[in-house]
């Protein structure tokens, strides 16, 4: 007798053993991006390691491993042998699904662990019809066929769920292609389109606009196709100075348009067309926001000033200047203003920050605030791959609950005629949950029972 030899390759690939290797090396080497910061500045790296460390950290792609060819290579060894694992066991469970059932041997049906038997006044065809009947009515599927001397029926659930694992892999690959279509390598490497997938971030000054960022990964700069500005940055500090909360005030322009104002905090971000914004850091500048107002005019203007300088209102007549400040570690808490016209002595006086001063002067009334200027730090990220990591995950779910929850259950009835009577010998089974079914199986023989008498 010969056997037939597999594939080596094919067998290497059809291995739990490597399936198992793959998931620990998978797990072991996202515990180093957790540990080591991934997608910082190179100088930060040299500053925390050291240089040669940090050299050693930039060659194995560890600061940014999730876009790394070995890691993305490792994912898509694990792919193809979760693909091969599967098409090697699938048929087996084909034959299973459609496994023919009658022609279960009638005295296998004595030995199995699940069964009852039943005996009636009825004819064996009379007891035939109402044994389908009543499994078609609880939605077994009956199928008949004349065995030995009696008839055999059979009724069956769930033959699909035998599947449910594979659900699961085919859930673990989607993610997998996911995670590859979202991966800024892939993009920047194979596709040769940095801006189909990236990851990067960007410093606005308040009241600036940008049409790009800057990528991680390698710092180039990355074209948005629109513009952000950020109109307004605030931050909340606790009594000993350290921030509280803070949120950046940005809109969107599109071909000239403003088409989106919104508050982009943490946890709270901007999307649009499939780019995100996190609001991910802040930095204080020793610049200030003035805003001017004529109360009589209603005349306004915004102006980006240093302190020690001296300014003028073009057209106003109007000239001012930051003589000091006072601040609480790296915030501003008061600005000493000095203002002035050509109608009288100029005026010098305190304003907390971000608070309006009025100010009265023989030619007019005035309105000005004076804010510390910030530049908001945003994380900027888009992935194409995202949709397709919510399917899996979805898919997972469901498949999980399948393998889990669901089995495939069998009921067979073998009918005959002994001794002047009409025979019912009922057997059950089921490839999970045996316990569970044990107890369905009662219940059902109790019901056709009652409705038999």
């Amino acid at each position: 007798m010969s056997t037939r030899k597999k594939n080596i390759v094919w067998s290497f690939f059809a291995s739990v053993k490597l399936a198992i290797f793959l998931l620990f090396i998978l797990a072991g080497t996202s515990i180093i991006g957790t540990v080591v910061q991934q997608n910082q500045p190179p100088s930060s790296y040299v500053n925390e390691y050291g240089p040669k460390m940090a050299a050693f950290l930039q060659m194995l792609d560890l600061t940014d491993m999730y876009n790394s060819w070995w890691f993305l290579g490792l994912l898509a060894l694990f792919a193809v042998n979760l693909i091969v694992c599967s098409l090697e066991r699938i048929p087996t469970v084909i034959k299973l699904v459609r496994k023919d059932n009658l022609a279960t041997p009638v005295d296998r049906l004595a030995k199995m662990g699940i069964r009852q038997t039943l005996a009636t006044e009825l004819s064996v065809q009379e007891t035939v019809d109402r044994v389908s009947g009543f499994l078609k009515k609880k939605g077994w599927k009956p199928a008949r066929r004349e065995r030995e001397g009696g008839v055999l029926v059979c009724g069956q659930k769930g033959a699909w769920t035998r599947f449910g694992v594979y659900i699961v892999h085919l859930s673990i690959l989607v993610i997998l292609a996911g995670a590859i279509l979202g991966s800024s390598s892939v993009a920047t490497r194979i596709l040769h389109r940095p801006d189909f997938a990236f990851k990067g971030s960007i410093m606005l000054p308040e009241t600036s606009t940008t049409d790009h960022i800057y990528s991680f990964q390698n710092q180039e700069k990355i074209d948005l196709g629109f513009s952000v500005r950020c109109d307004y940055f605030t931050i909340e500090y606790y009594t000993n100075g350290m921030p509280k909360t803070y949120l950046t005030r940005a809109t969107v322009i599109d071909q000239g348009k403003e088409v989106l104002t919104t508050d982009i905090e943490v946890n709270t971000p901007l999307r649009y067309k499939g780019i995100t914004f996190y609001q991910s850091s802040y930095q204080a500048m020793r610049r200030f926001v003035v805003r001017l107002r004529d109360q009589t005019k209603k005349g306004e203007t915004t102006m980006i000033v240093d302190a020690g300088r001296e300014y003028s209102w073009p057209g106003a007549g109007i000239r001012f200047g930051l003589l000091n400040v006072k601040s609480f570690g790296e915030s501003v808490r008061q600005i000493k203003i000095w203002f002035a016209d050509d109608k009288a002595e100029p005026a010098i006086f305190w304003v907390n920050n971000n608070q309006p001063a009025n100010i009265k002067r023989p030619q007019g009334e005035y309105t000005m605030t004076v804010k510390q200027q910030y530049a908001t730090g945003l994380q900027v990220s888009r992935d194409p791959g995202v949709p397709l990591v919510y399917t899996g995950c979805i898919m997972m779910l469901l498949g999980l609950f399948v393998a889990f929850f669901m089995s495939h259950r069998k009921i067979l009835a073998y009918i005959h005629e002994e001794g002047g009577k009409t025979v019912i010998l009922f057997a059950g089974t089921a490839h999970k949950n045996k316990v569970g079914f044990e107890k369905k199986f009662s219940e059902l023989m109790r019901e056709f029972r009652e409705q038999s008498r």
